[in-house]
């Protein structure tokens, strides 16, 4: 029926959940401080850490990398004008710089078939945005009157989405990098 008690199997088993728990505890331990040393590093490198809080129901918080203009915004080094232009001209150079996902006429499916790949009025959907993109991104650089300086200070943090600091690689070149896209982005914002 009932197994008898054995005090020798029951303080194995004791013993074993508390070397489980000693094994999980000593796991997460090691991911936090991985996780730690990777956010240390990457915020030495000039990346923006912003850390979520905790969902409801998780034990931990989250930690996400903050686009540059995300992050001038929050720190208040931004007006909401500059803010929203940045945002368009990023939106826009992502748009524009994305590499067509035109592999080989092979993989098209005209009408849309069984496709191997997307159907053709998909890429050509594509293509069209693209274009677009890529008029609009001519038309903000001549507004920022086909400015080196002011060109590259937009492209490295509107639209590849880079800290100053990232972008510059280090703080001097990122204070200039800074003041230098604020013009822009009034530039831009008036427009």
């Amino acid at each position: 029926m009932g197994r008898a008690y054995d005090p020798a199997r029951e303080t194995r088993a004791r013993l074993l959940r508390l070397e489980q728990r000693a094994k999980a505890r000593t796991e997460v331990a090691a991911i936090a401080d991985g996780v730690a040393e990777t956010v240390a590093l990457s915020r030495a490198r000039g990346a923006a850490i912003h850390r979520e809080p905790a969902a409801r129901g998780e034990r931990d918080a989250a930690y996400r990398r903050q686009p540059g203009l995300e992050w001038l915004a929050r720190k208040g080094r931004l007006t909401p004008p500059q803010a929203q232009a940045g945002e368009r001209y990023g939106a826009c150079y992502r748009r524009a710089r994305v590499e067509a996902a035109i592999a080989s006429t092979l993989e098209t499916q005209p009408g849309g078939g069984l496709p191997a790949g997307p159907p053709l009025s998909a890429l050509l959907e594509q293509v069209e945005g693209r274009r677009r993109a890529q008029e609009q991104l001519a038309r903000y650089r001549a507004r920022l009157m086909q400015q080196e300086d002011l060109i590259a200070a937009c492209d490295r943090i509107c639209g590849e989405e880079l800290t100053p600091r990232e972008a510059g690689g280090g703080e001097r070149e990122a204070g200039r990098l800074e003041a230098v896209l604020k013009v822009a982005l009034d530039i831009l914002a008036r427009g």
